[in-house]
């Protein structure tokens, strides 16, 4: 085997295995959601304990994603890839086989920690086996394929619970983590951020501050904004991100530089993904639900009545990947999140006690297609904007914004639906979602004009359009 085909073997190879590892971890963030009320009639629980199976999960995710990034750089990328990815299938296993409402909560949390361990590593792993001529097509398929993963999760989780149990959605996760191990053992290679060390004081601040804000969002709902629950949560966990700020700006070495925000592909690509994953976490909270209790279909209908949305990913990506190493990610991404933010408009128009199917197809559409654009070059942005040596953490940075966006989401807008609605009946729960899904919109619309600070042409360079395509032909 030569150099070139080793080389190319090696890429195939580290996009399958972290493809299929940030998959299992996106779908675990949504794929609950048509579960939930299987799960209460098997575990019992209230609504604000099923919102807690989602919740759990999000907050152990996004909390110790930057702290699994910086282990990653000390101790090895693989390693703790292997460690993550061990964590994730053990916890998967363990949830599917609680017993009560309280194991599964804390099974799901051992699973966001698992997660949050694995998934920064990915890119970072992706990255480096991928050439450069190459990258942008391979990051574009990679996203794709987490994208769908958190798009499609109502539909895996509704199919699994209707033609199985609820406990599937968990039990999926298991053959396939224990396939990943051997094979990310085998074909992955070990790396290390040069000279990297821990940085405990950055660690410290930046995981209670992400614990402090998290917690109080995802209580928001339940205990109320104004409790005094969430607001010494919300305000010490902004004052310890705060203090995390000022130690990136004044430390020597800190977990996470600050002036990496003065970049402004940096800054633009990781406020545009906070902003859409808080207008489409929150949607897509609300209308798998809308399906349901609404309209009345099932949980697989109701997955594949949102086929067109979720589905799209699929299509378009792996060419949104290659037009982004030809034109730059900067206007597809804004594309991607103009047509996302038309879409959900489009839904929220529509959305009625009696919707037609018709009426939602093209907000679905609209919506898939925006999505699959955006997921496709934004993580070639993100690790494009950052030296080599700063990628682990700049994954890890943002996929913690990310999922700071979609926990704020689901508490903002599941606030605005118990404000203007409820569960009652059709009506009302169709008078909660409305508005909602349109701040959802309004949401992924700010997204777009925070993505107009990127400058142009920060993607991976177009010099070997023909070699992307031939990845993508490899990887499909």
């Amino acid at each position: 085997m030569n150099q070139h085909t080793a080389g190319r073997s090696r890429a195939v190879w580290a996009l399958v295995i972290t493809g299929a590892a940030g998959f299992m971890a996106a779908l675990d963030n949504l794929v609950v959601t048509t579960a939930l009320p299987s799960i209460r009639k098997s575990l019992g629980g209230e609504l604000a304990e099923l919102e807690w199976t989602v919740n759990a999960y999000t907050l152990t995710f996004a909390v110790l994603l930057m702290l699994g990034a910086a282990l990653g750089d000390r101790f090895g990328r693989r390693r703790l890839f292997l460690a993550g990815l061990t964590v994730f299938t053990g916890a998967s296993a363990a949830a599917a086989l609680a017993s009560g409402i309280n194991e599964l909560i804390a099974f799901r949390a051992v699973q966001g920690v698992g997660a949050a361990i694995m998934m920064p590593l990915t890119l970072t792993l992706l990255t480096a086996a991928v050439p450069p001529a190459r990258r942008g097509a391979a990051l574009g398929i990679f996203s794709a394929v987490t994208g769908l993963a958190v798009a499609s999760g109502p539909l895996i989780g509704g199919s699994l619970t209707e033609h199985l149990s609820w406990q599937w959605i968990f039990w999926l996760n298991v053959p396939v983590g224990l396939a990943l191990l051997p094979l990310a053992r085998l074909r992955l290679t070990e790396s290390y951020a040069p000279d990297a060390r821990l940085d405990i004081p950055g660690t410290l601040l930046v995981s209670g501050g992400l614990f402090g804000i998290v917690y109080g969002l995802v209580n928001a709902n339940s205990d109320g904004w104004t409790s005094p629950t969430v607001l010494t949560s919300l305000i010490v966990g902004g004052a310890l991100t705060a203090g995390f700020v000022r130690h990136g700006f004044r430390a020597k070495r800190p977990m996470l530089p600050m002036r990496l925000f003065r970049d402004r592909a940096f800054f633009g690509i990781n406020m545009a993904s906070m902003l859409m994953f808080l207008g489409m976490f929150g949607s897509i909270f609300l209308l798998s639900q809308y399906l349901q209790g609404v309209l009345g279909y099932s949980p697989t209908e109701a997955g594949l009545r949102m086929l067109p949305w979720t589905g799209m990913p699929m299509l378009v990506a792996p060419v949104a990947g290659v037009l982004s190493d030809r034109f730059g990610g900067r206007p597809v991404v804004v594309a991607g999140l103009v047509l996302q933010s038309a879409g959900l408009a489009l839904f929220a128009m529509v959305i009625g006690p009696d919707a037609s199917y018709a009426s939602q197809l093209p907000g679905l559409i609209v919506g898939g297609v925006g999505m699959a654009l955006y997921f496709a070059p934004a993580a070639s942005l993100v690790m494009s904007s950052v030296r080599p040596a700063e990628q682990g953490i700049a994954s890890g940075a943002n996929n913690a914004l990310r999922e700071v966006g979609g926990a704020l989401g689901i508490a903002v807008l599941a606030t605005v639906f118990s404000s203007q609605g409820g569960f009652e009946s059709a009506q009302s729960f169709t008078d909660g979602t409305v508005p909602a899904v349109w701040i959802g919109s309004g949401a992924v619309a700010l997204a777009a004009l925070a993505a107009l600070l990127i400058p142009g042409r920060r993607s991976a360079p177009a010099t070997e359009p023909a070699a992307a395509e031939k990845l993508v032909r490899a990887a499909a």
